[in-house]
């Protein structure tokens, strides 16, 4: 029986790749419903620039994927899906309610934490492999990540978490 040949970290960041473009395109099919929805205009805003920079996020990856010859192409990212189908589901049972928006931004923020944690393995990755020009482009997704996630946050903390608890009280 022939030994099965292991793995490398070059397929390993590949593999993250393809998880990722899939993340990145479900994410701008989203984004437009999830903008839709909100009610505080700070919070659509924010959906809206994330959109586009979703756009730009796409691009990246389409030049990460030029970078090591490789034909941009998506894989099934079941982690992407979860949380895009959590944020579904806030978006249908809390449809008028005061708490739709902490919703929604909490279903946003998780989106961003998860691919935070990605862009970030995928830069290191990237700088392992001796890809300087991917690691730089992967780099520059994550720090507009970050801004998103703080951005997030401030929505949160002055407007929307607030807005769901005045009307409860």
């Amino acid at each position: 029986m022939a030994k099965k040949e292991l793995k490398q970290l070059d397929e390993l960041f590949h593999d993250t790749l393809k998880d990722m473009y899939f993340a990145e395109k479900k994410i701008l099919a989203t984004l437009p419903k999830m903008a839709k929805a909100a009610h505080a205009g700070e919070l659509k805003k924010a959906f809206e620039k994330h959109k586009a920079q979703t756009e730009g996020h796409v691009e990246r990856l389409e030049k990460v994927f030029a970078i090591i010859d490789k034909k941009p192409q998506g894989k099934t990212c079941a982690a992407i899906v979860g949380i895009t189908e959590e944020g579904a589901e806030i978006l249908d049972e809390y449809k008028g309610s005061p708490a739709l928006d902490a919703g929604l931004l909490a279903a946003a923020q998780a989106v961003e934490h998860y691919e935070i944690s990605r862009y970030g393995t995928m830069k290191t990755w990237a700088t392992e492999l001796g890809l300087t020009d991917a690691a730089r482009l992967l780099g520059q997704t994550l720090d507009e990540e970050k801004e998103t996630d703080a951005t997030l946050t401030d929505i949160a903390e002055s407007v929307v978490n607030q807005e769901a608890q005045q009307v409860a009280a």
